[in-house]
């Protein structure tokens, strides 16, 4: 009986040169693909985003992609967690060992990973083209890219899904996230003691800071990292910090170099009138924080043509509390590797095993992060949000369930 050829010369066009489009790239190579990525910044995204939590996956997956790191080499080790109260006072401890990382210390890892001229920046993507033997990506600047499959792994404003799916947009969750790094030398030993080997959190009421060390390119090798998540109803909370130094209000996102000294100033008061000290240094001494307004976002679909799929935040955004955004992420794009390989003759085959795998756990991780910020929300809508509010406000429940892979059962 004669045996079907493999196929040859397969090629994907990766939009998106963020982490899911990285991961998809090595992992696509590394199963016979030639791959093109095309991000739509200019320059080197490296210095962007803030802090990563690692999880058991995605060094799974990292070794799978050829990144063969030891967890020392990607990120920076706690040995569990603490609770501070406002006067600085310990509330409470748990051991949990995890790695922390740096989204540019990993970006780094995965971009050094891909050959030379494999990835192209400043392609802003315009439309996609389906035909029955191709799929074509037609870019901004008026080139275009031919390929077998497309991949849109352009995050939370995806213009692959805007196309396909015009209906799936971002939904506004009530509250923001001060973010921030800072690095550890720059901080006091008293602050450094408290803070930096472990993974804390201060609780004001209705409100949530954490910290964390990563890996990354400091000054001493490692920052540490924050995250400060407050109310700020929609409508003229929200504008009044998305107002930028023009007095342009800005939709759901600001430039972090855009946000109005008056609105930082106010940041930092409230920081040392509601934190322990040691955060409200952390604050004080971060030079640029940034702002994000949390969103939810869930797909219908990740396969949205015979030769397009979504992944990624392009296909599902959970709060950050869950802490399993980039393994998402990386499982996304091993799945999709998976599948391949699982039909190399038969691409909607492949596409749909992909997205039966990929779509409940999209679902699950939206689901446990909106249980986990039911209690930053401006606006308590039911009883049940009530109660897990309440829940999520206890030391216990926080040092327990932040950040870590439980309740994702889809």
């Amino acid at each position: 009986m004669a045996v079907e050829a493999e196929p040859a010369g397969r090629r994907a066009i990766i939009v998106g040169g963020s982490l899911g489009g990285l991961f998809a790239a090595l992992l696509l190579r590394r199963s016979g693909w030639q791959v093109e990525v095309h991000e739509r910044v200019a320059g080197d995204l490296s210095g962007r985003g803030a802090g990563i939590v690692t999880h058991p996956e995605l060094f799974e997956i990292l070794a799978r992609a050829g990144i063969a790191r030891s967890r020392a080499e990607v990120g920076a080790a706690v040995s569990g967690r603490r609770v501070f109260g406002a006067d600085g006072a310990l509330l409470g401890e748990r051991a949990l060992p995890q790695v922390l990382t740096a989204w540019g210390h990993l970006h780094g890892l995965l971009h050094q990973a891909l050959p030379a001229g494999a990835s192209h920046s400043g392609r802003g993507l315009v439309r996609v083209e389906e035909a029955e033997d191709a799929v074509t990506a037609h870019f901004a600047d008026g080139s275009t890219a031919r390929a077998d499959l497309l991949i849109g792994a352009d995050g939370i404003g995806s213009t692959v899904r805007g196309q396909f799916l015009p209906e799936a947009v971002p939904l506004y969750a009530g509250y923001v996230a001060w973010r921030g790094l800072v690095d550890e030398v720059d901080l006091t030993d008293g602050t450094r003691a408290a803070l930096c080997d472990h993974f804390s959190f201060c609780l004001p009421p209705g409100e949530q800071m954490l910290g964390y060390p990563v890996a990354g390119e400091g000054r001493g090798g490692r920052r540490f990292n924050f995250v400060w998540y407050r109310p700020a109803a929609a409508g003229t909370d929200l504008k009044a910090l998305l107002t930028d130094i023009d007095g342009v209000a800005q939709p759901l996102s600001i430039a972090p170099n855009r946000i109005r000294p008056e609105v930082i100033a106010g940041m930092r008061a409230d920081a040392r009138r509601l934190l322990a000290p040691a955060f409200a240094e952390v604050v004080e001494r971060t030079a640029q924080p940034f702002l994000q307004a949390i969103q939810d976002l869930e797909a219908p679909r990740m396969a949205l043509g015979r030769r397009t799929v979504i992944l990624g935040d392009a296909a599902f955004v959970a709060r950050p509390h869950v802490g399993m955004g980039v393994t998402k992420a990386a499982g996304d794009a091993d799945a999709l590797a998976r599948a391949l390989v699982a039909h190399p003759h038969d691409l909607p085959a492949a596409l749909g095993q992909f997205e039966a795998a990929r779509l409940p756990v999209g679902r699950a991780v939206v689901r446990r992060a909106r249980e986990l910020g039911a209690s930053m929300q401006a606006q308590i809508l039911d009883a049940r949000e009530r109660a897990l509010a309440e829940r999520h406000r206890t030391p216990e429940a926080v040092m327990a369930e932040t950040a870590v892979a439980t309740g994702l059962a889809a």
